[in-house]
């Protein structure tokens, strides 16, 4: 049975990655009855990241257009870690929470639309049961030198 959110998702453009390996002592998702936590995810494409270093306007920075692609990235690679505990994306029945870590020049404040990058994807990928609270946070460096780093709260149905 093909699953209508992985159809949507081929309609978009995209596909499910394979899950991203842990970087640490930790699983890349967790079911706990209803819900499924993912770590924080980092926006690797086959196994690396396609930029590295603080976000903001300037010279050897990460671009704020740059780094809202970076978190849709985040979203793809969360999807996949949920459906490597859940099975099937078709299971998600909301995005609860969405909480964004964005590594920024001390003069950058556009957190909020980095971020963006994933709510608004979601919004496409789920219509209704893709709104969702949000936090979207500045922070000095990320694993990895990553501009980006998200994770997620689903609502599943078994």
């Amino acid at each position: 049975m093909t699953s209508v959110i992985e159809e949507r998702l081929s309609d978009l453009g995209y596909e499910i990655p394979e899950v991203a390996a842990a970087v640490a002592a930790y699983v890349p998702a967790l079911r706990d009855g209803n819900y499924v936590y993912t770590a924080g995810q980092l926006p690797f494409v086959s196994g690396q990241l396609p930029a590295t270093g603080k976000v903001g306007e300037g010279e050897g920075l990460v671009a704020p257009e740059q780094a809202e692609e970076l978190a849709r990235l985040c979203a793809l690679n969360a999807l996949a870690a949920a459906r490597g505990v859940i099975g099937s994306l078709d299971k998600i029945t909301q995005v609860v929470k969405v909480t964004a870590f964005v590594a920024s020049d001390p003069s950058f404040t556009g957190q909020p639309g980095v971020a963006n990058g994933a709510s608004v994807f979601l919004g496409r990928v789920f219509g209704d049961l893709g709104i969702h609270v949000r936090s979207a946070v500045g922070v000095s460096v990320l694993p990895l030198d990553a501009p980006v780093e998200i994770e997620f709260v689903f609502k599943v149905e078994d």
